[in-house]
């Protein structure tokens, strides 16, 4: 499983449209060229606190990325030697299996 950060206006879009397409907060996957994820607890908590840190509304999306139609690719993002999960098209809603408050 991999994991999204998601504001619940962005979330309730998705579920108009059928695809998630928030690569980060106030990024698209047009702007950014793909979607950020995470594959672990340690990974989300950073997220959180870089992009996210004034929100206590958020949601915890789980991906099944087998479910995935398009590529998901382990890259560092600039200054780390951490690799995160980027996905490199829209997010299905069928690849979803869990979404719910962030703690």
């Amino acid at each position: 499983m991999i994991y999204q950060i998601a504001l619940p206006e962005d979330w309730a879009q998705a579920q108009y449209t059928g695809s998630y397409t928030v690569s980060t907060r106030g990024v698209s996957l047009e702007q950014e060229g793909f979607l950020h994820a995470s594959d672990t607890l340690e990974q989300i908590r950073a997220v959180r606190g870089r992009y996210y840190a004034d929100r206590d509304d958020l949601l915890l999306v789980e991906i099944d990325e087998s479910l995935l139609d398009v590529p998901v690719v382990r890259e560092s993002p600039a200054g780390s030697a951490e690799l995160y999960p980027h996905i490199y098209g829209p997010l299905p809603l069928s690849a979803v299996v869990r979404v719910g408050p962030l703690p």
